[in-house]
């Protein structure tokens, strides 16, 4: 158990980075479903841009995603949702990349070097943070990768953590690409055929769509496959850190 004087000391050293922790961690959360309410009136404003509408969404998607203020989940939701597939998908990688860069030099800017000294104080996240710097491009690209795979892994203070651990932007970049890429695709899918359905939004698309026993089984098949794929990544992660870990003296 950490002791008193610790939690004083890491509350001491993470300053602005615990309180950019906090919000980043409670915004999206709460904006996320705002956004899917408003899904129609969304959807309304990007179409009535014209072509320009997909490039908008990548850069409305990069700077809200990298700055804390929506989650991916919703705004690939909107994508699938206005663009289909296949430019939907496209326009969601361009945002979360974006973000992903946003986010990271947010990061790096406000965190400095506090995370890094309350990290030292902690063995186990010591251990992790050898295991994401101490292995060399291809090993941290692919660590990194594992820790966005999973659903539950939130963007934003995703991002604080792995730049404030220094985790260098070109891998953050690739692991991120790589690591999202699959739950992004899903959720896009599934956006764009409830638009196909030509429902007007996501509550017309229950209480009017293919039927209730439908969209329940569709939903328990998605967090089956999304819990497996999370099962697999965090063992993976496990494994990573414990190479770390010094052999018995």
């Amino acid at each position: 158990m950490t002791d008193p004087d610790t939690k004083r000391a890491d509350i001491r050293d993470l300053g602005p980075a615990g309180v950019l922790a906090a919000l980043w961690l409670i915004c999206p959360a709460l904006l996320g479903f705002l956004l899917l309410a408003k899904l129609s009136m969304a959807s309304e404003w990007l179409e009535s841009l014209g072509t320009s509408a997909p490039i908008v969404f990548a850069i409305v998607f990069a700077v809200t995603s990298g700055l804390g203020l929506l989650p991916t989940y919703a705004q690939a939701v909107v994508g699938g949702w206005v663009f289909g597939l296949s430019v939907g998908l496209t326009a969601a990688l361009g945002g979360f990349v974006g973000g992903a860069l946003i986010g990271w030099l947010t990061a790096r800017l406000v965190s400095k070097h506090r995370v890094e000294r309350a990290i030292e104080r902690h063995p186990h996240a010591s251990i992790i943070r050898r295991a994401l710097l101490g292995g060399g491009f291809w090993r941290t690209s692919a660590l990194v990768t594992l820790i966005r795979i999973p659903p539950n892994s939130p963007f934003a203070l995703t991002n604080l953590v792995l730049a404030a651990c220094g985790v260098r932007l070109g891998i953050h970049l690739l692991g991120t690409a790589v690591g999202m890429t699959p739950r992004t695709a899903i959720i896009v899918g599934l956006a764009a055929a409830g638009a196909a359905s030509g429902a007007e939004d996501l509550q017309a698309f229950v209480t009017e769509g293919p039927g209730p026993w439908i969209l329940v089984g569709g939903i328990v098949t998605l967090l089956i496959a999304l819990s497996i794929i999370a099962s697999i990544a965090k063992k993976a992660v496990a494994k990573f850190a414990s190479d770390q870990q010094p052999p018995p003296a």
